[in-house]
Order: C-alpha cells, then sequence, then structure tokens
C-alpha cells in the first residue's frame, strides 16, 4: 500500500499548513513538520483550515532537518523548488517516497537543493511568477504522486442520489 510523505521545511502560515494537513488526511499521506514553525500547532488559524481533521492527521515534527534525516534514514526525499530541473510529472513517485517542500518567504535552502540536484522538481509557470501558493503546490505534486501509484487504497468513484421534489 502506498504510504507517501509530504515534509514541510519551517512552514510559516498556519493556514498553509492546516490546508496540508487536510490534504493529508483525506489522501492517507504521513506529514512531517520541520521547525522553527512560523505559528503555534495550538493556534486557530491551523485548525480553521484543517478543520475537524487535525486530530486524525499523522504528523511528526522536527527540531530541524539534521533530526528529519536522522529519524529517516535512507528515504527517498523530492525537493519542490522552482530551481528544479526536472518537472514534477517526470520523475515516478515511489510507494514511500517523501516530497519536501520549503518555507513560504525563501523555500528550501540552495544548501540542500545542491546536495540533491537530480530530486529537484518544479511546477512550470509562465513568465516571472514567482512561485504558487504552498498548500497548492503540496496538492498537485502529491495527486500526481498518488496518481502514479494508482491511487492506492483511496475511493475512486463517488454516488449520485436522486433528490426527491
Amino acid at each position: 500500500m502506498a504510504k507517501l510523505n509530504i515534509v514541510l521545511y519551517e512552514p510559516e502560515i498556519p493556514y498553509n499548513t492546516g490546508n496540508i494537513g487536510r490534504t493529508c488526511v483525506a489522501t492517507g499521506t504521513r506529514l512531517h513538520l520541520i521547525e522553527p514553525l512560523g505559528f503555534h500547532l495550538t493556534e486557530k488559524a491551523i485548525k480553521r483550515a484543517g478543520m475537524d481533521y487535525w486530530d486524525q492527521l499523522d504528523v511528526t515534527r522536527y527540531v530541524n532537518y539534521e533530526d528529519f534525516l536522522e529519524k529517516n534514514p535512507g528515504a527517498k526525499i523530492y525537493m519542490a523548488t522552482t530551481k528544479g530541473r526536472h518537472v514534477y510529472t517526470e520523475v515516478n513517485y515511489e510507494p514511500d517516497c517523501y516530497i519536501m517542500f520549503g518555507k513560504e518567504s525563501a523555500g528550501i535552502p540552495e544548501e540542500i537543493l545542491i546536495q540533491h540536484p537530480d530530486e529537484c522538481i518544479r511546477i512550470p509557470m509562465i513568465g516571472d511568477t514567482r512561485s504558487l501558493n504552498l498548500s497548492n503546490s503540496a496538492a498537485i505534486v502529491l495527486y500526481e504522486a498518488l496518481r502514479q501509484n494508482n491511487f492506492d487504497h483511496m475511493r475512486l468513484a463517488g454516488e449520485l442520489h436522486r433528490l426527491h421534489w
């Protein structure tokens, strides 16, 4: 069974983290938060964005990037960045891979990206657009990884209910 992982490197905006948390719950994805965070997890904003799903979230916090690496040895990590060489649809996402996103104001530090040039992925954009919203970017890349893994363990069909007037 596919068990993907989203990693947020020093996220700053609680609404983005809350939205990503909700997406993780809806997809059975683990969320990893690398500190420092730009907010407290007890803030109303994160709970509001995550709705009533936050208590169902599989989330792990790390004191820094080194702590994350130490506790996830050998993890295959794709790094979403505007500096990526590969479009996010060009890589093959393993069922247990990690997809990392940087903080809203600065992304993933270049000293980390330089160590993993082949794992740097980007979402195509037009012109001088700096970047997309963090929660939108996470959803775009996560759903591509889920698609590549055949939406394993997910409900693929809905059901219409005829209304009686």
